[in-house]
């Protein structure tokens, strides 16, 4: 959005979090604000053409997508804001039941974290088709890159910077997709312009699918050290679940390792033409550079 010369507001809860990813991009206006209360939310969207929504929630908090949803809706229609776009996960498609799983794939997940996906995307439809807003959904892979700090990809960076051991949940030589975080904002902006594209859910993967044991090994050997890395099972993460609420809620994405949903993104391509999507190397060569450099990276679950 700096680069086209876009001005931009960013909202969250903490104006120190604000600060330290907005302050150097001078179209910013950096507004904490408490999406979850209408009223918050509804100054938030005040003068709003259009909500990019990427809040994400700790796994223990994922019952609040829904609820919260509703409320910005609720503040977008108050404040007569004219697009929402939704950045969603693979959860809501549940076990995938293709090697490479398009818009049309079936969403039918099996946990609750995916269905509470689920019924997020379906209240930005449903939004859509009543004519609030001009509604859509994005759908990421698992992402890594500078500042993005969810998922387990941002744990294995600081490992391998600290010369520590990774530990990665499930197996780890089955195919993946990571996305890089920078590549997604120009697709968010072309499709944002585009009138037809609303009312559409739409895939953005990564640059192909990758081994995790792969992916593990090129950011330690980025990071000039041997690659040290332990495979989190099912039998550790009931034994840790007894002390951490969100360990407990792991075990039943576990399928997200052991069987993987790989994006089939070519809608997505064949609409917007020449998409850059950063080869792995390329990537991961940023975000060590970006850490070195005194960038933070927290890496928790939820997404």
């Amino acid at each position: 959005m700096e680069r086209r010369g876009i001005a931009f507001r960013a909202v969250g809860r903490s104006r120190t979090k604000l600060e330290q990813a907005f302050s150097a991009y001078r179209q910013a206006e950096l507004f904490p604000a408490d999406i979850a209360d209408l009223r918050s939310a509804g100054a938030a969207a005040r003068e709003v053409d259009t909500i990019v929504y990427c809040a994400g929630l700790p796994y223990p908090a994922h019952y609040r997508h829904p609820a919260i949803m509703r409320t910005v809706l609720d503040a977008a229609a108050a404040m007569h804001v004219q697009r929402l776009i939704l950045i969603s996960s693979v959860y809501a498609y549940g076990v995938p039941r293709a090697s490479r799983v398009a818009e049309t794939h079936p969403r039918q997940p099996e946990t609750r974290k995916g269905q509470f996906r689920k019924e997020q995307e379906d209240l930005v439809f449903d939004a859509h088709k009543t004519g609030r807003i001009q509604g859509l959904v994005l759908r990421l892979p698992d992402f890594y890159g500078p500042a993005a700090d969810l998922g387990y990809a941002p744990l294995v960076f600081t490992a391998a910077l600290a010369g520590k051991t990774a530990n990665w949940v499930g197996p780890v030589s089955a195919q993946h997709e990571f996305v890089y975080v920078p590549d997604v904002a120009p697709v968010l902006l072309d499709l944002a312009s585009l009138p037809e594209c609303f009312g559409e859910a739409w895939n953005f993967g990564g640059p192909g699918p990758i081994a995790t044991v792969d992916f593990i090994t090129r950011i330690y050997r980025a990071a000039g050290r041997d690659p040290k890395y332990r495979s989190v099972g099912r039998g550790l993460l009931k034994i840790l679940g007894w002390f951490s609420a969100d360990m407990r809620e792991i075990p039943e994405m576990m399928y997200l390792q052991e069987t993987p949903v790989i994006l089939d993104d070519s809608k997505l391509l064949a609409k917007l033409g020449n998409v850059h999507q950063t080869p792995y190397d390329e990537g991961i060569r940023k975000t060590i550079e970006f850490l070195r450099s005194g960038g933070d990276m927290g890496g928790v679950t939820g997404n």
